[in-house]
């Protein structure tokens, strides 16, 4: 990977921020450090165009760091296919119609076209256990509402611009809302806590969820 391609900033004592151009670019910056750990890494925080690398300062150092980010390989080597979790969706979130309306089709073509996709978790962010899902028909690409929600119930299955996610608990948020799971995607109990990670691919399965 070539110095050239990588704009790296200090982030306080322990962490830099990798600016990029793109999700693609995060991605496989993510996947090359999970597969060729430099000394001192502590954790990797993707996001859509850029990667917190937090370190530890007494193994490495932020230019020490940055040189072995400029010499990561530029392929990654082949691994495992991810894992897939599939999460059952009632499609009877009050944006569909509004959704259709916007995308000019029906509302069953909308729900056909996000539960035919498979979806792979680019970063989390946002609230604990909310995943980024890519992979969105195009067709299904929509700004954010205009007027963001006081309250979106735990559970619902949304979209905005190019992602797709789920509510994980409820809160504020100025997604569609095509449907509901009563998928839990955020456990403290469990280990780990969140069960969408990046790089986990995702089906939605409709039906009464």
């Amino acid at each position: 990977m070539r110095t050239s391609e990588l704009h790296v900033l200090p982030c306080g004592d322990h962490a830099v921020l990798v600016e990029l151009d793109d999700l693609e670019d995060v991605l496989a910056l993510n996947a090359a450090l999970r597969d060729h750990e430099p000394p001192g890494l502590v954790d990797v925080v993707p996001a859509a165009e850029t990667l917190l690398i937090m370190f530890d300062p007494g193994v490495t150092s932020a230019e020490r760091l940055t040189d072995d980010l400029a010499h990561l390989p530029d392929e990654r080597p082949a691994t495992d296919e991810p894992p897939l979790v599939e999460i059952p969706v009632s499609y009877d979130g009050p944006d569909v119609d509004a959704v259709a309306a916007a995308a000019g089709l029906s509302a069953a073509e909308v729900v056909r076209r996000h539960a035919g996709g498979t979806y792979t978790v680019a970063f989390t962010g946002f609230a604990p256990g909310f995943a980024y899902l890519t992979g969105l028909d195009p067709r299904l690409v929509l700004p954010r509402r205009e007027t963001p929600r006081t309250r979106v119930p735990a559970g619902s299955v949304a979209i905005a611009d190019r992602y797709t996610g789920v509510y994980p608990r409820s809160g504020p948020g100025g997604w569609h809302l095509l449907g509901h799971t009563g998928a839990v995607l955020w456990d403290l109990d469990r280990t780990p806590p969140a069960t969408l990670l990046p790089g986990t691919r995702v089906r939605f399965t409709e039906g009464r969820a």
